[in-house]
């Protein structure tokens, strides 16, 4: 098999090119990375010096970044479900809607992870408050623009909608949504009843013991 994606199941970010993965049903090997073993860390590096997952590889082709990785997917390996639509501006709408999740949701998040998982003395109280304030408005900003349609750029699943899964799933345990945030809560159920988002919390079900924040995990997603 010639599409290999390495990855970690627990990571936001790998979620989110395994959504679109899902979605189409296109045949890869999910190759789990340990970069906490200092030989498996270089090897990785090899490949793209960053050594950030998720990392897509297509024969002699690697292909790092997460958007771009779904791009190509869509290019090169389509499925039923088109990532990004044909019209110019509709792209540019998925692109805008893909960029709010990536860095105004799953940023600040990271950011929140990032501290917990020092030790408690060492944790920045200002760098904790300044992400959950973050976070707040971005629910506010996705509250007052996602319109009517079913998902976030439209009436079709795109790679937005991959991008939000994630970005969604963790931040809402460090900062769960408002009742006031009416449209971003459906919006999310609509999102965990997708088959390829689902299946992502399924599979990391087993290395959620390593989550820092695993004791505030809905207890819904940590059995059917």
């Amino acid at each position: 098999m010639s599409l290999t994606l390495h990855y970690h199941p627990l990571s936001s970010y790998c979620w989110k090119v395994l959504i679109a993965l899902y979605e189409n049903g296109v045949p890869f090997e999910a190759r789990a990375v340990n970069l906490g073993d200092p030989a498996a860390r270089a090897a990785y590096a090899a490949l793209w010096p960053t050594a950030k997952i998720p990392l897509l590889v297509d024969g002699d082709r690697v292909v790092p970044e997460t958007s771009i990785q779904i791009e190509y997917l869509d290019r090169h390996h389509p499925g039923a479900v088109q990532m990004l639509p044909d019209e110019f501006e509709a792209q540019l709408e998925v692109r805008l809607w893909d960029r709010v999740f990536d860095l105004h949701v799953m940023t600040p998040m990271q950011r929140f992870i990032a501290q917990q998982l020092r030790p408690e003395a060492e944790r920045d109280a200002a760098t904790l408050t300044g992400t959950v304030n973050d976070l707040g408005l971005a629910y506010d900003l996705i509250e007052s623009r996602l319109g009517d349609h079913a998902w976030a750029a439209g009436d079709a699943f795109t790679m937005a909608d991959c991008a939000a899964a994630p970005a969604l799933f963790y931040a809402a345990i460090v900062r769960p949504f408002s009742p006031a945030h009416v449209k971003l809560n459906a919006y999310f159920e609509r999102l965990l009843a997708r088959p390829s988002v689902w299946r992502c919390i399924v599979e990391a079900r087993p290395v959620f013991q390593y989550y820092p924040l695993r004791h505030a995990l809905p207890a819904r997603f940590l059995s059917d």
